[in-house]
């Protein structure tokens, strides 16, 4: 039956909005009329409105998705929880667009009703709305009706979103810091060297006086700043855009990803946060009792980096070819050697979901301790050198007043 979004009047006046089940918009009316409310606007909710395809450049740049990372992850976890206790899906799906926090969401899980309700699968009914459920999702979900098991398979599903989610945010936060000191200082730096030293300068202009070399050194640093900055802002600005052009080319995306990953400090995170991505995906996929090639292939498609997505393509190659797994991550030299070595453990022991979300733990608390490491490195480096910017700032502009103080005396 479809589903429709409503707002109505009550009898006291106060607008109510919700979603209800007719066999077409009149009955839809009628129903709100049943219980004495006075329809403003019907509006269907028709199974695979989206139909599936991608969203548009429009939809992602001027309307927001239903649900966040985190609003997600809480979804996903109620739903298991009332699956798990012995509702039916559209009962428990009911019950969740009635406790909707906004109309985005209200709307998506009555869509998600509806279709489920027209006979769909929970998985198809998730695939017609690709912005909001990615394949990954879509496949676990699938893999837990086809098992019988949707209710672990959810419960599964909200862990690996809080955990991908808890370990971006403590790389994020560990990155924060640091940046914003960084902009701080450019913008003081810029102030002081475009504003302040002309200004004190200009005062000794008048002695004839031979001003001090670290003074004269910064005023030409100034008359650079103040003729030529928006020159290199601009240039700088047509640097940062030719470089993404470039980098939406695959071929040289994936060079340059090769060549990050090399890098000494943010390499090793980079490789070891894309890694844990990868074996925690591979894990959750297999546990749900996803094929193993399907997994990989959905794994290899949640990697950032496109040389890592191509050292795992080729290992999925060689797996279809009939070599065991943890022997085609071992030939791909910049994945962890700690993938394959718990892939191997866990192909020998029967156990290689679990062994492959060790090893997704593992170097997930390893990128937290680089990611917190770098950030104690990097904070009082940028203290530091901003200290000795700004002191030989000052002294460009006290070296004058003390010549000229030495020269009254």
């Amino acid at each position: 039956m479809p589903a429709f979004s409503f707002e109505a009047l009550d009898a006291e006046g106060h607008v109510r909005r919700g979603t209800l089940d007719a066999d077409s918009p009149k009955a839809a009316r009628s129903l709100l009329r049943a219980q004495a409310l006075v329809p403003l606007d019907v509006e269907a909710l028709s199974p695979g409105a989206e139909g599936g395809a991608a969203p548009t450049l429009a939809q992602r740049l001027f309307t927001r998705p239903a649900f966040n990372a985190t609003g997600l992850a809480v979804w996903t976890r109620q739903l298991a929880g009332l699956v798990g206790s012995g509702l039916p899906l559209e009962r428990a799906l009911s019950a969740l667009a009635e406790e909707a926090e906004g109309d985005a969401q209200r709307h998506l899980v009555a869509a998600l009703r509806a279709e489920v309700n027209g006979g769909a699968s929970f998985a198809r009914a998730l695939a017609q709305h690709p912005r909001e459920f990615s394949p990954i999702y879509v496949a676990v979900v699938g893999a837990g009706e086809a098992s019988g098991g949707l209710d672990q398979v959810l419960e599964s599903l909200a862990d690996d979103l809080e955990a991908r989610q808890a370990l971006r945010a403590k790389v994020i936060g560990a990155a924060l810091y640091p940046a914003i000191v960084t902009v701080v200082a450019i913008v003081i730096v810029l102030f002081l060297v475009g504003y302040v030293v002309p200004q004190v300068a200009s005062v000794f202009a008048g002695t004839k006086r031979a001003l001090p070399f670290l003074t004269v050194a910064m005023l030409a640093i100034s008359d650079f700043v103040r003729g030529y900055g928006w020159a290199v802002l601009g240039a700088l600005a047509v640097a940062a855009a030719s470089a993404r052009v470039a980098l939406a080319r695959p071929a040289f995306r994936e060079k340059f990803d090769g060549w990050w990953l090399r890098l000494p400090l943010v390499g090793k995170l980079a490789r070891g946060y894309n890694a844990a991505r990868f074996a925690g995906t591979l894990a959750m996929l297999a546990g749900a009792g996803v094929p193993i090639l399907k997994a990989l292939q959905a794994a290899a498609e949640t990697l950032n980096n496109r040389a890592l997505r191509a050292d795992a393509l080729e290992a999925l190659a060689l797996v279809r070819e009939g070599a065991p797994l943890a022997s085609a991550l071992a030939q791909k030299k910049r994945f962890p050697g700690l993938v394959a070595m718990f892939a191997r453990l866990g192909e020998q022991t029967g156990r290689l979901p679990q062994m492959l979300e060790r090893a997704a733990t593992q170097l997930g608390n390893e990128v937290q301790r680089r990611a917190m490491q770098m950030a104690t490195i990097l904070e009082p480096l940028l203290i530091v050198g901003m200290g000795l910017i700004v002191m030989l700032i000052v002294l460009a502009v006290l070296q004058p007043i003390i010549q000229l103080n030495q020269f009254v005396k």
